[in-house]
């Protein structure tokens, strides 16, 4: 499961019991990135809550699809193989185009997302892959070419953060050794309506 110690859900109690309940899916079941968290639950908290308000708020203007592509596109840029398979499993579900779906896969594992992207969306995945593996050379113009492709600075902030949050998300999964085992994947927080509800279903 992790490389280090976690606590497991019939194990816990206090406020990790309470972390555990807010996010936990079926049958008890807390995702394996989260359980890596359990001997410091402030960052557990801290985790949720920057995922929850990055990826799924109500106030995001870009559709969760998208976001949920650009998460697959860091994730396979920085071989976290855990992140790619979860959030794959969330875009899917909310494109409800299994051969659509399939052919982003393959042009983002490709590391080719003008396979599957054009117009905007293309350059912010452009963006997302410069941010990702070259980020002390991103500059302004690529700020400037976001804006000339269509996107607005609240959409590009919207981009922005997700790359940061999954370039986070892959390097606790990376450096702590969080495999899938147990985990069923691609739940997430499906009421985005309310930014403090993070069951997953």
């Amino acid at each position: 499961m992790t490389w280090i110690n976690t606590v497991s859900y019939e194990e816990s109690a206090g406020d990790l019991r309470n972390l555990y309940d807010r996010i936990k899916g079926p049958d008890n079941n807390v995702d394996n990135i989260m359980l890596a968290h359990s001997l410091r639950p402030h960052t557990m908290q801290g985790h949720m809550t920057l995922y929850k308000y990055v990826l799924h708020h109500p106030r995001n203007a870009l559709p969760k699809a998208y976001l949920e592509a650009i998460g697959v596109y860091v994730s396979s840029l920085n071989d976290c193989q855990y992140c790619v398979e979860h959030h794959f499993a969330g875009m899917a579900r909310l494109l409800n185009d299994d051969k659509r779906a399939a052919n982003i896969r393959e042009a983002l594992q490709n590391h080719m997302p003008a396979d599957a992207f054009s117009g905007a969306e293309l350059a912010g995945l452009e963006y997302a892959a410069s941010l990702t593996l070259n980020p002390g050379e991103v500059a302004k113009a690529d700020i400037d070419a976001l804006r000339e492709a269509g996107l607005d600075d609240g959409e590009i902030l919207e981009i922005n953060q997700v790359t940061a949050y999954f370039s986070y998300a892959n390097r606790t999964v990376l450096g702590l050794g969080v495999a899938t085992d147990g985990d069923i994947i691609g739940l997430s927080p499906g009421d985005s309506s309310d930014p403090d509800n993070w069951s997953h279903a």
